[in-house]
């Protein structure tokens, strides 16, 4: 192990050498057990002599925070000094981060406690993630030309996969796309964080569903933007209530979290508020790949003429979050900009990963594995459905919905309905949920969200069952 210690160039210098041996011991940067480089070795790294280093040694392992072992070496002494926090003395404030990143906190986050049943939203099953033949294709990538290389790749991404996603989305969701109007990024949240830095200015106004998705809120105010909150309802975005604004988060096709879908009318009202407005707007089609029902209406995307919107998608849902592979697909007006800021955000995506993907896609298998997950993700959901219909109703019922991985229920007594107690009721029943109220920025919309990507199919009625009792407890005690 490399040890660093300043040694300045005067005084006592195996003081100093003792004095920060030992204090890594009592911080723990020195661990139980942990072998310590040789004194030759150190002297040379030090450029001292052979015994300053000793002495430090020595005094050391007398006052038992080393223990020395001939032929073996010199090695910290296992379990008898306990590390000691690195907190800095109180005294010392820091520096602050600017205004907009201080007391964020992450609503889709909660602390980890034992969990019987999670119904968390957004998190696919990774039992049905195909990992041998995902293996395989890295495996292969590792042993092909990928890594012989030491230049850096094009920051919108491997043009093979550029190719599979043009060509995936334009069968799969209608999105009209050239591998040229594709970026691929670290997930759909680099692709918002990309979207905001080209096109606002810090005030610009921009809108967001409320209820919706407290990470694209709290990423725009962030940039300085002035974020106003629009009501949504069963049918998604009320596009009538938009202000003003440069830019429009939506998610049209399975509004989030309430599940709703934007009918044609209001896209079309949207579009026209976007060129009336000279603004931005950026579609979330976060987990459209999973359908239950009948074909989707066209994406915006599809339906612009005048260059307006910039579609987001991502693998997170049908593939797995740990992969951080998503991508947009803009404008020409927006692409060399997006291209900059992805160069100077991360310069570009793990080349192999990408590499992989696009041979997945280009093979079928990546298309047979949504299938074959759809298939039971729809099982899931509908067991839900009736599970919650049954065990919850009239209390809560479920919103209309017939995409994603998870499904609203709106409490009928709303707003007075405490869904942030019921949620906590629930976890401490060993039920993982999240309440509504907790995406949104005005009072209003309150329940509870179901996900199914995170609970085996035979677990859904009795996690329910026990949600249900929480709830009924919860609405007793109110």
């Amino acid at each position: 192990m490399d040890v660093h210690v300043a040694i300045g160039e005067r005084g006592d210098r195996a003081d100093r050498i003792y004095r920060q041996l030992r204090e890594a011991v009592l911080d723990g940067r020195l661990r139980n057990g942990e072998r310590l480089p040789a004194t030759r070795e150190l002297a040379a790294d030090l450029q001292l002599s052979r015994s300053t280093v000793a002495t430090a040694y020595e005094r050391l392992v007398a006052e038992g925070y080393l223990v020395a072992r001939v032929g073996a070496g010199t090695f910290v002494a296992a379990g008898r000094v306990p590390p000691k926090s690195r907190r800095p003395p109180a005294a010392r404030r820091g520096v602050l981060p600017a205004p907009a990143w201080r007391g964020i906190d992450d609503p889709l986050w909660t602390e980890p406690r034992p969990t019987a049943y999670d119904f968390s939203v957004g998190t696919p099953d990774p039992a049905l993630f195909p990992l041998e033949a995902w293996r395989a294709l890295v495996a292969a990538e590792l042993r092909g030309r990928t890594l012989r290389t030491a230049n850096y790749d094009d920051p919108a991404g491997v043009q093979r996969l550029r190719e599979a996603i043009a060509r995936h989305i334009g069968l799969a969701r209608s999105v009209r796309a050239s591998p040229e109007d594709v970026l691929v990024t670290s997930g759909a949240q680099q692709a918002f964080d990309l979207i905001a830095r080209v096109t606002l200015r810090p005030g610009d106004t921009v809108a967001v569903e409320d209820p919706g998705y407290p990470p694209v809120r709290q990423l725009l105010e962030a940039t300085g933007a002035r974020v106003v909150p629009v009501p949504v309802d069963d049918q998604g975005l009320r596009v009538d209530l938009l202000p003003p604004a440069r830019l429009v988060y939506v998610t049209p096709s399975h509004q989030f979290p309430l599940g709703g879908i934007l009918p044609i009318e209001r896209r079309t009202a949207l579009l026209e508020w976007a060129a009336r407005h000279d603004a931005v707007i950026l579609e979330d089609d976060y987990d459209s790949e999973y359908r239950f029902g009948a074909r989707p209406l066209d994406p915006l995307q599809r339906l612009d003429e005048e260059g307006r919107v910039v579609y987001v998608g991502t693998f997170s849902k049908t593939m797995l979050p740990t992969l951080r592979i998503g991508f947009l697909v803009a404008p020409p007006s927006l692409l060399p900009a997006l291209r900059h800021a992805k160069r100077l955000t991360d310069w570009h995506n793990d080349v192999v990963g990408q590499r992989a993907l696009a041979r997945f896609i280009d093979s079928g298998a990546f298309a047979r594995h949504v299938r074959k997950a759809t298939r039971s993700y729809a099982e899931r959901r509908d067991l839900v459905l009736r599970t919650a219909a049954e065990l919850l109703g009239p209390a809560l019922r479920a919103v209309p919905s017939s995409a994603g991985l998870h499904v609203a229920l709106l409490a009928a007594d709303q707003p007075s309905f405490d869904d942030l107690g019921a949620a906590e009721s629930a976890a401490a029943a060993g039920v993982a949920v999240q309440p509504v109220s907790k995406f949104a920025v005005h009072p209003g919309a309150a329940g509870v969200l179901l996900g199914f990507g995170g609970v085996a199919g035979p677990d859904i009625p009795d996690g329910i069952r026990v949600l249900a009792q929480s709830v009924a407890r919860r609405r007793a005690g109110a």
